[in-house]
């Protein structure tokens, strides 16, 4: 893995949050960029489903980690308050509770911090959610355990292509959910040019290490190796729509 892939890794973990929140630290900066850019979806999903517009689900969000890095509201992080998917939302819905400042610091001319988010991609994920019965906190969930199976995609991806095996993992990823009969194996083996045994061999080691992934991503957003197990569990829950 690259030392950026590792950097973009790290962002989910609790040491990422608290340097962010620490001001003096020389990282902070790029630490809260980094924060910014792998957790907005989720929260521009739960406004859009509390009733916000587009464009103001995409205003508030935007305007809510702007005053994050300019207010330092990350200094009241503390691992052991528990996942930081609460509390990050917590922080989120005090701040949709308050006044919203219809003059915000990028337009009165302050040194707002312009943070660039595709909201059009955004509202694509967002709008299926939009006509079921699901609350706000639920689409919440399902967008932040999307996100983290994304990520982990992504870097998974990166260590394929950096092994010079990026064709292998884009025919094996088919295979992550498990799902796949044997009519699949054998038209992806020829594919490849493999022989079937060893393409369950390759498939059982990405899923192997997509599952080492997944677990070190969600291990760094909770505050003990013991809830670990129950994080999975309930990212699981709330991308099959459980209760």
């Amino acid at each position: 893995m690259n030392s950026s892939r590792q950097r973009y890794f790290a962002t989910t973990h609790w040491s990422l949050v608290l340097e962010a929140g620490d001001r003096s630290a020389p990282d902070a900066d790029q630490a809260l960029a980094e924060l910014c850019s792998a957790y907005w979806l989720p929260l521009y999903s739960f406004a859009r489903r509390k009733g916000y517009s587009s464009d103001d689900a995409a205003d508030r969000t935007q305007e809510f980690f702007s005053r994050l890095i300019e207010k330092s509201f990350l200094e009241t992080a503390d691992p052991k308050r528990g996942r930081f998917r609460t509390f990050l939302l917590t922080l989120f819905e005090r701040f949709l509770a308050k006044e919203f400042e219809k003059d915000r610091a990028i337009k009165r001319g302050g040194a707002s911090t312009i943070l660039s988010f595709d909201f059009d991609m955004a509202e694509s994920l967002s709008s299926a959610v939009l006509s079921d019965e699901q609350t706000a906190e639920r689409v919440f969930e399902r967008q932040w355990a999307m996100t983290l199976l994304h990520r982990v995609i992504d870097i998974l991806n990166d260590e394929y292509v950096t092994k010079g095996k990026g064709d292998l993992f884009d025919r094996c990823r088919v295979f992550l959910n498990g799902g796949s009969g044997d009519a699949v194996y054998s038209e992806v083996a020829q594919d490849l040019k493999m022989s079937e045994g060893a393409l369950r061999v390759a498939v059982h080691r990405l899923r192997e290490r997509f599952r080492h992934l997944l677990r070190l991503e969600v291990a760094g957003t909770v505050a003990s190796e013991q809830e670990v197990d129950e994080e999975l569990t309930a990212l699981r829950k709330a991308i099959s729509g459980q209760a």
